[in-house]
């Protein structure tokens, strides 16, 4: 079960991952956000409650691309009979993209096994033991709706306007609901025994 040591013990150095996907929205634990049930591959030995299993999947930043964020403000103006233009705004709604260049197709040789510490006993291909190529694809077929998006980059604003807000560098502190608007992934170099290397490019929109 994710917890905030499991989270921890998931990433290889001082921050995690810079996006994680989730089934659904988590739990906010001590200032951290940590999704509910089971991350895809985990040891779920003795597990009787399937709806737990394969809840989220934490993405590698292995040779990832920057991460892009645009907003498309929906609103609706009109020109008033003076001349003066008047906006009526709906919302604002962001979409981020990204890439992975050479990316392994697969995290590791078998399955890892987490344990509750988020450690695994098998040897990691993605140098952050985060998923591979056939892993998000996998995730983009299983998926034809909307899935909840954790992100860690520094937005210290999103936890208030005193200094405690600078202190949540190194965790999850945005959460948003999206779907998969665009997803290609390119086969690059077959390898020999192990793995191959992918490109793999994702647009993401918000709901």
């Amino acid at each position: 079960m994710a917890t905030q040591t499991y989270i921890n013990g998931r990433r290889k150095y001082a921050r995690p991952q810079a996006m994680l996907w989730a089934n659904n929205s988590g739990t906010l634990t001590n200032g951290f956000y940590v999704p509910n049930g089971y991350e895809i591959k985990s040891d779920t030995t003795g597990i009787s409650d399937q709806s737990l299993l394969d809840q989220f999947l934490i993405l590698s930043d292995d040779n990832r691309g920057e991460i892009n964020f645009s907003n498309n403000r929906i609103e609706k103006r009109e020109r008033m009979i003076n001349g003066r233009m008047r906006s009526y705004h709906i919302a604002d709604k962001l979409t981020i993209s990204t890439s992975w260049n050479m990316l392994p197709s697969r995290s590791s040789g078998v399955a890892p096994d987490f344990n509750s510490s988020g450690k695994s006993s098998e040897v990691s291909y993605t140098t952050d033991g985060g998923a591979g190529g056939v892993d998000l694809v996998d995730w983009y077929d299983s998926h034809k709706g909307s899935f909840w998006v954790y992100l860690a980059y520094d937005k210290y604003s999103n936890f208030g306007k005193d200094d405690l807000a600078y202190a949540h560098l190194a965790q999850y502190n945005e959460l948003i609901e999206m779907f998969v608007s665009d997803f290609s992934y390119t086969v690059v170099k077959r390898g020999g025994s192990n793995y191959d290397f992918w490109n793999v490019s994702c647009t993401l929109e918000e709901v």
